[in-house]
């Protein structure tokens, strides 16, 4: 019996150092990743308790006092609070069901393109914004919107009407960045949804013609549902960064204009320039935490709605 046992542990060992042969290339391959993985994000997790001191960098992170929660308060008890909160929040939002609504109609309208020269024209021309800095973007807004050389102020001066400040009236800029957004973004996202839409392949539609489908009860009855998991998880992963702000779009294309931060601000500009001010940088890692926070308990959220109402179709 003890013969027996002992061959047997000595072939478990045996195929224990044969499967740890057989994966060990790949082990040593995936390496490199796992070490960036590391290095980029969890070792700076130690810099999270700036959020919680009074940061001076003569002592360091270790050597600075203990702050409590005092960063935390200050960032909720400033009068902008409500402003910076309230215009990330619905920037966000907007973004996110345009995001859905027209990369989605751009890729199926990509997708029955059929000649390939004429098609990769037009994924070059849509994706070459999202392609450009914000810094550039912010420059080609300026040619339009410029009040005296402005291309748009010249037209009207040109037809005798009189020109529209608009880096001075904050009721334009909601309109404005949600363009500059679309137009720089819409792009990236398009592509992701045609390269799902590619996968799927000619069966289901042409099966759907020979049953005499028309084209929107093609797209209404295979494209869309067969689209579902794809714009739930973009959606998902994009609920992800509802209290995050793309910085560029919001501070660059704007100018930093005093007089549009009521329709520009978002908590990201907001604590860069209270950085540039009093060179706090606690308040700025609260900021960066409490953000962290609630974008992790909002995806959370947002995935458990999903698991409840489409099991298969939730991320975890």
């Amino acid at each position: 019996m003890k013969a027996a046992q002992t061959s047997a542990n000595a072939m478990q060992k045996k195929a224990g150092r044969a499967n740890m042969k057989k994966w060990l290339p790949l082990f040593i391959m995936g390496l490199p990743g796992f070490l960036y993985l590391f290095i980029n994000n969890y070792m700076p997790l130690y810099g999270l308790v700036i959020a919680f001191k009074k940061y001076n960098y003569k002592l360091g992170i270790s050597g600075s006092p203990w702050a409590g929660l005092s960063n935390f308060e200050y960032l909720f008890k400033t009068k902008d609070a409500w402003i910076i909160t309230r215009n990330t929040l619905a920037y966000n939002l907007v973004f996110i069901a345009l995001d859905a609504v027209l990369c989605v109609a751009l890729a199926i309208f990509l997708n029955e393109v059929r000649k390939k020269t004429t098609k990769k024209f037009y994924q070059t021309v849509i994706l070459l914004p999202y392609l450009m800095s914000l810094v550039v973007v912010s420059y080609l807004a300026y040619a339009f919107l410029g009040d005296r050389t402005g291309l748009i102020n010249s037209v009207l001066n040109a037809v005798g009407l009189e020109s529209v400040q608009f880096y001075s009236n904050k009721s334009y800029w909601p309109f404005i960045l949600t363009f500059v957004r679309m137009w720089r973004g819409i792009g990236y996202g398009t592509i992701i949804y045609l390269s799902t839409l590619v996968g799927f392949g000619d069966t289901w539609y042409e099966a759907a013609e020979l049953d005499g489908a028309t084209k929107w009860q093609q797209i209404k009855f295979i494209t869309l549902p067969l689209l579902k998991p794809t714009i739930i998880m973009l959606t998902t992963l994009s609920m992800g960064n509802i209290f995050r702000s793309d910085f560029g779009l919001f501070y660059q294309v704007p100018r930093n204009q005093g007089l549009l931060y009521a329709a520009t601000d978002t908590i990201d500009t907001y604590v860069f320039r209270a950085l540039l001010q009093n060179g706090n940088i606690g308040l700025s890692s609260a900021a960066a935490f409490y953000q962290s926070i609630v974008c992790l308990i909002t995806i959370l959220v947002f995935n458990g709605i999903i698991r409840r109402v489409s099991k298969e179709n939730a991320l975890f």
